[in-house]
């Protein structure tokens, strides 16, 4: 599959690409302080607002639900009716989304703001990948994914933090209220700078990039492919449900299955409707795509892993250990900021590196991992001090740049311009189910542990899982290697 340019855009000498890419980091950094503010917030929110453990479940099961069910249909949608337009929409009802929870008078109503914020988010992520897809190439692509990443690392470490300091200086009540309110302001600025900066055709609903085939019907809504949405948005719901949802009743569990089989389903109906000569939801061929699949696979593997490292740390550090939140959030800056560093130096060579680049990452991370769990046998033994993880942990964050935003940029790197937006989204989605079935995996595995032994080997059996499946990413990073130099 090749790339297709855009029309209408000369994406090779004008300015306003950086200006778009300003845009997206703001609205990037606002999504996700949100998200690491939450888990700091939690306790207060139980005491402010009378919150049971299932509200506080809910308020992060929630977010996660809907912006997973709606990351593919939200892509395509972009691809079709205008990528500027669907992405200021997606910011303006997390803003909505963002002063309703902070002024919420009771969980119900916290519950379902955090609905809504997790359906704008999943309707202006995929346009910022769609948007960057379209603006930049080659290796100004690379820097761009890079200062995305950056953005990423930023935003995860100064969250915490923030997150902390608002909850202090605010109270109880008033200063969870601060954590969601404060997505207010820096939403409305996204939006006014949208409006100004980008380009008139790119805030039109409209379909402005695709190109007619012989014999293919002319874009319009139906190819939007309101079926293949919902049995894909289904699908997702299904298996997400029993993973996020930590009490989960045996039944809930038939789901899964159930879910799997709308995955089956989903994929007979997107060939037939491209057989009848519509666009479907998600060309089927760009699976075909080995920088694509290969890509794909790896973020899906790696986010199973990764994404639990930080849970099981804040649980070591809080549950095990009796140290605060904000002792906690201190931890995981250095990692972070690590990984922002490692984003934007990674993004400015990946065209040059490739997937060694993730290979490397990888295993930096691996040695992280290791070199942590040595720490916390140590400090059980009173050898050394726990903050020596902000030390080890940092090379988990230098592989996390090195690895996410390098492989964003390959995998998507000969995905065509159409479909840039679903296929960003279904990339994005492979993460959000990674992450929810790592997480419940994995933390399970650790609590079971820790009910016969100590935490510090409950910590060790999660990172070991942790590694097994970065393992099998990097396996799948070193075929890719493989399979370009047997090409090549």
């Amino acid at each position: 599959m090749s790339e297709r340019e855009p029309e209408h855009e000369n994406i090779g000498s004008d300015p306003i690409r950086w200006r778009i890419l300003a845009v997206l980091l703001t609205v990037i950094f606002m999504s996700l302080v949100s998200v690491s503010i939450v888990n700091v917030a939690l306790p207060s929110i139980q005491a402010a607002v009378d919150a049971s453990q299932s509200d506080l479940q809910w308020v992060l099961s929630g977010y996660a639900l809907t912006f997973g069910v709606i990351l593919v249909a939200a892509g395509r949608a972009g691809d079709i009716m205008g990528r500027g337009g669907i992405f200021i929409l997606g910011v303006a009802i997390f803003t909505a989304a963002s002063l309703a929870a902070g002024l919420a008078p009771d969980a119900k109503w916290l519950n379902a703001a955090r609905f809504v914020q997790g359906v704008g988010s999943g309707l202006l992520n995929p346009q910022g990948l769609g948007m960057i897809q379209q603006y930049f190439r080659g290796a100004e692509r690379g820097r761009a994914f890079g200062l995305f990443g950056t953005t990423v690392g930023f935003s995860v470490a100064i969250g915490p933090v923030l997150g902390g300091f608002l909850i202090q200086i605010g109270g109880v009540d008033l200063g969870w209220r601060l954590t969601f309110l404060l997505n207010v302001p820096i939403g409305v600025l996204a939006i006014v700078l949208a409006l100004v900066w980008f380009p008139k055709p790119l805030i039109s609903f409209k379909h402005v990039h695709a190109r007619n085939r012989p014999g293919q019907h002319k874009p319009g809504l139906a190819s939007l492919d309101p079926v293949g949405s919902v049995l894909l948005g289904l699908a997702v719901l299904f298996i997400l449900f029993p993973f996020v949802e930590a009490r989960t009743a045996a039944l809930t569990w038939l789901l899964l299955p159930l879910g799997l089989l709308l995955v089956y389903v989903w994929l007979r109906w997107e060939r037939y409707y491209k057989c009848t000569g519509r666009s479907p939801m998600v060309d089927l061929n760009i699976f075909s795509t080995r920088s694509f699949s290969n890509g794909a696979l790896i973020m899906t593997l790696y986010f199973m892993g990764m994404t639990s490292i930080w849970v099981l740390v804040a649980l070591y550090i809080q549950e095990g250990l009796g140290r605060s939140a904000l002792q906690s959030g201190l931890i995981v800056v250095p990692p972070s900021l690590a990984s922002a560093y490692a984003a934007n130096w990674a993004g400015q060579r990946v065209m040059r590196y490739g997937r060694k680049l993730i290979v490397g990452g990888i295993l930096c991370a691996l040695l992280g991992l290791a070199l942590s769990v040595g720490v916390i046998f140590l400090h059980g033994a009173a050898l050394v001090s726990v903050w020596w993880l902000m030390l080890t942990l940092a090379l988990i964050g230098v592989g996390q740049g090195t690895v996410i935003s390098p492989n964003q940029t390959l995998t998507l790197h000969d995905v065509p311009l159409d479909y840039a937006g679903s296929s960003g989204a279904i990339m994005e989605t492979g993460q959000r189910v990674g992450t929810s079935v790592g997480i419940a995996v994995i933390t399970a595995a650790a609590f079971v542990t820790f009910s016969y032994t100590s935490w510090p080997v409950a910590v060790a059996v999660g990172f070991g899982l942790i590694g097994f499946m970065m393992l099998l990413a990097l396996w799948v990073a070193i075929v890719d290697l493989r399979q370009r130099a047997a090409s090549a």
